[in-house]
């Protein structure tokens, strides 16, 4: 795959203009580059992919190599794939893809597609089969991403609906026909240590810190993006703050759950999505992240178990819950935000936010706007009403469509030569690594299952002792 590529990147790719030295003169100021507005941003995702992503999903006590390493395979191919066929759809033009640091930034947007689906399918498939989704989730994304833009015309700024909503839904269709019964009561080594968890908490901490600039990155330079920034972390607080009460407050000793603090404190983010750059208000902000918080909680703690048992749906990661659910809640609230948008609240730039709002060419109206704001372009006419129902309809296409391309992917990822792990291998790093030599699975689940029948916990120095 990666001679094709090298043959697809020799035949396609080439320099965007801020990135082209014939392009540049005496009078360019190098400074106005795209570069140095674009790339803050891009390093800020890179974060959240490669170092927040990669340590969420090595909270498995006899998994993380795994869940570190595919996520960093399948984030690498995933990026230089999705350079090549996001190109084609976005960057495309004289007969080649012209890159950019824009242009990566959303190569990497589509690689955060397949990793919140990878989270679905986590433990029990091999890095081939992650490799094969990668290569067949980026161009369904990519046409699905086009397809609703351009011809359903919507809003998304946070990514609610064409990232978060596409992701879980394509997971959850592979993990579907990747269904095993043996799983649904848990597996041995399906379980989680005191490093591991911190590892993972790791993950967590870079995914909060950075996840304003991934709400913010796609929105109009400006007051948009900087309300963007300011609701979303206005919800991750307010997420983070309702997921330490739930967690003590439903559980029998009063304590702390790390599964909670690792993945429902991040709700928020995801709920503020769709409205992130609206003017919303900072209390709409807060309340957002505490419903996100609150839908997410109870996902984890009662939905999930439901799917395995009921739906033959074993989401290993909770996806549906982080990203399904709050995604949901965060595309009614873009909803909600649409219909009371006036230009008595926004002025003329309520057609900068909700460019399908704008006047129609020819409009005199629009003549009027493009003397106020320089460079508006032409829109649908669209009235709030009307706009409000395409959302509601791009978030329907959006969920069949990747609810179907995920299972088409299954079909595929389940084929016997792709070296699916059996049931005994799954969450094992020992199937697919070399690993040291104090990793031994068979001793430490007989020594945890040894101390919690005698009611005790052996110190892991006692344990290689004895």
């Amino acid at each position: 795959m990666e001679i094709v590529m090298l043959v697809l990147y020799s035949l396609f790719v080439t320099y965007d203009d801020n990135a082209n030295a014939k392009m540049q003169n005496n009078e360019t100021n190098p400074m106005d580059n795209s570069m140095y507005r674009d790339y803050p941003y891009f390093a800020d995702v890179q974060v959240m992919i490669f170092v927040g992503f990669s340590c969420l999903l090595g909270f498995g006590r006899f998994y993380g190599f795994s869940g570190m390493v595919f996520t960093f395979l399948t984030a690498a191919f995933s990026i230089q794939w999705a350079i090549l066929i996001q190109g084609f759809f976005q960057f495309y033009y004289d007969g080649k893809i012209h890159m950019s640091v824009l242009g990566l930034l959303y190569a990497e947007f589509a690689c955060a597609v397949v990793l919140i689906s990878y989270g679905a399918v986590l433990g029990k498939t091999s890095p081939v089969q992650l490799v094969v989704m990668a290569l067949l989730e980026i161009p369904i994304f990519s046409v699905v991403e086009w397809a609703v833009l351009k011809y359903i015309c919507i809003t998304d700024s946070g990514g609610t609906i064409l990232i978060h909503l596409f992701a879980c839904y394509f997971g959850l269709g592979a993990t579907f026909v990747l269904y095993r019964p043996s799983l649904n009561s848990g597996h041995p080594k399906e379980t989680t240590s005191y490093n591991s968890d911190i590892l993972s908490l790791l993950g967590t901490l870079f995914l909060w810190v950075f996840w304003p600039s991934f709400n913010s990155s796609l929105t109009v330079k400006g007051d948009d993006q900087h309300r963007a920034i300011l609701h979303t972390f206005i919800g991750l607080s307010s997420s983070t703050m309702t997921a330490f009460a739930l967690s003590a407050m439903f559980n029998k000793r009063g304590k702390l759950t790390m599964a909670d603090i690792q993945n429902v404190t991040l709700a928020g983010g995801v709920t503020v999505g769709a409205s992130v750059d609206m003017m919303i208000s900072p209390a709409a902000a807060y309340a957002l992240g505490v419903m996100g918080c609150t839908a997410c909680f109870f996902g984890y703690k009662y939905l999930t178990p439901f799917m395995a048992r009921q739906l033959r749906i074993q989401d290993q990661c909770g996806i549906h819950n982080l990203h399904g659910l709050t995604g949901i809640i965060s595309s009614t609230a873009g909803i909600c935000g649409i219909m009371l948008a006036t230009e008595e609240t926004y002025g003329p730039s309520l057609y900068q936010i909700f460019s399908h709002r704008a006047p129609v060419e020819g409009d005199p109206k629009l003549l009027e706007l493009q003397q106020l704001i320089p460079g508006l372009k032409p829109g649908l006419g669209r009235t709030a009403r009307e706009q409000a129902l395409f959302q509601v309809a791009a978030i329907f296409a959006t969920i069949a469509a990747s609810a179907v391309g995920g299972v088409l992917t299954g079909f595929v990822m389940n084929l016997k030569f792709l070296a699916s792990p059996s049931d005994e291998d799954c969450f094992d790093d020992a199937v697919f690594f070399d690993v040291p030599s104090d990793f031994d699975t068979t001793f430490l689940l007989q020594i945890d299952q040894n101390s919690e029948e005698k009611g005790q916990t052996i110190p892991m120095k006692v344990a290689k002792d004895q």
